[in-house]
């Protein structure tokens, strides 16, 4: 689209001002913001007239398909066997979410870049891929691994990976692909401008994987090359074991369209999202959308009703998320801080909320599943998010938790 179609789009849509400073900006500038401009999804910004981000849950009831901890080890022979002979077989590949920077740890890298280690540099990439060699290992057979990048890191990460050999990986069985972006807008619905020469965009949510995925061409050829399962794993959290055979088997065994790694909350306010059933299919609840009963409730044995948190390490099946592709994602709409420019072209840094980001969630993938295997692992085993720096769930527990599994930092 050249300048003119951009110009009637934007004054259609009331967003003539991400050309404001068109006239001051190079050859290559222009045409970079109105390539930009040519991909923004303005539909989007209706939601902000319809409260998308505040959807009310169905009928919440506790979930029927789980294995326990104690349930998997009187089966773990048998689970395993099936989990290492798919592995084998290269049906199973895995999906590493790695789009997110590092600034809530104090760094303006991406996130698994960041460097754990105490007496060494142990990056929090290198972990994730020292758990994927321990599969590798095991099954003699290397796991087609796909990395999905951010506009902000993309570069970055693909030079770190390059830069350190892979970790060891095989590079022939590593691809990286670019996660899908969405305009940033503030409260009055005008897309904020980041640059003179771009607007500011944010990844697509942690719900975007799919159809990234797709687009970028690598489903295809993941199908072509006989993968029928993708393990789909977050950045962040560096004791979770990756394409583990037993879950693998497990979920293959069940016939399951997906399936989660999951831990037993330690208290009933613990703030995380628990996988239950919605209207009568598979659904993850925040904490938040719990009401008090529910949270406390327990069963015959004493334990929590509505106990499996989810740790973001799920099992798809290729040919269920296909199925339903042609169903929108929800799109929640999230209150942000959003770096700007203000009205005289200066870089704003807010401290508090200053607009709206839109996101599509990995949660509401699983509610489009026909069902979903709970599959409970020990937290102290598989469980090490590192979300901030200090305190909960930071750098410094999750070093705690990777010396107690006998990793040397």
């Amino acid at each position: 689209m050249g300048y003119k179609e951009i110009y009637d789009l934007l004054e259609q849509k009331d967003q003539t001002h991400l050309l404001k400073y068109y006239g001051l900006l190079d050859e290559n500038q222009r045409e970079a913001l109105l390539e930009q401009i040519s991909n923004i999804d303005f539909d989007l910004l209706n939601l902000l007239k319809q409260d998308v981000g505040k959807m009310k849950k169905g009928v919440i009831t506790p979930l029927t398909d789980a294995v326990s901890v104690k349930e998997i080890e009187k089966k773990r022979e048998h689970f395993q066997e099936i989990g290492v002979q798919a592995i084998r077989d290269g049906k199973i590949g895995a999906l590493l979410l790695a789009g997110g920077m590092g600034t809530r740890l104090g760094s303006d890298k991406p996130k698994g870049m960041y460097n754990i280690g105490l007496t060494k540099e142990v990056y929090i990439f290198e972990m994730l891929i020292r758990n994927l060699m321990q599969v590798v290992e095991e099954t003699g057979a290397w796991i087609p691994l796909y990395i999905m990048t951010s506009e902000k890191n993309d570069i970055d990460t693909r030079q770190f990976f390059k830069d350190m050999n892979y970790f060891g990986y095989n590079p022939d069985f590593v691809d990286f692909f670019v996660q899908k972006m969405a305009p940033a807008a503030n409260y009055d619905g005008k897309i904020y401008l980041e640059e003179k020469d771009r607007v500011a965009t944010s990844p697509n949510g942690n719900g975007g994987w799919f159809i990234s995925f797709v687009e970028s061409g690598l489903e295809e050829k993941a199908k072509k090359a006989g993968v029928s399962h993708l393990n789909v794993f977050a950045v962040d959290n560096v004791c979770q074991r990756i394409a583990d055979p037993c879950f693998v088997g497990a979920a293959i065994e069940g016939n399951y369209s997906c399936a989660a790694k999951v831990v037993a909350k330690q208290r009933p306010e613990e703030k995380v999202g628990v996988l239950c059933l919605e209207d009568g299919k598979p659904s993850i609840v925040e904490y938040y959308e719990l009401s008090e009963d529910m949270a406390r409730e327990r069963d015959e044995n004493g334990e929590l009703v509505y106990k499996y948190g989810v740790i973001l390490n799920y099992l798809f099946r290729i040919e269920d998320l296909e199925k339903n592709l042609s169903e929108n994602l929800a799109v929640h709409v999230v209150e942000k801080k959003i770096e700007h420019l203000d009205e005289q072209g200066k870089k704003v840094k807010p401290e508090v909320e200053n607009g709206f980001k839109f996101e599509t969630l990995v949660l509401d993938m699983i509610h489009m599943m026909d069902n979903c295997l709970a599959y409970e692992v020990v937290r102290e085993k598989e469980f090490a998010p590192i979300k901030n720096k200090e305190g909960v769930d930071s750098v410094e527990t999750a070093r705690e938790l990777l010396k107690q599994n006998g990793v040397e930092l």
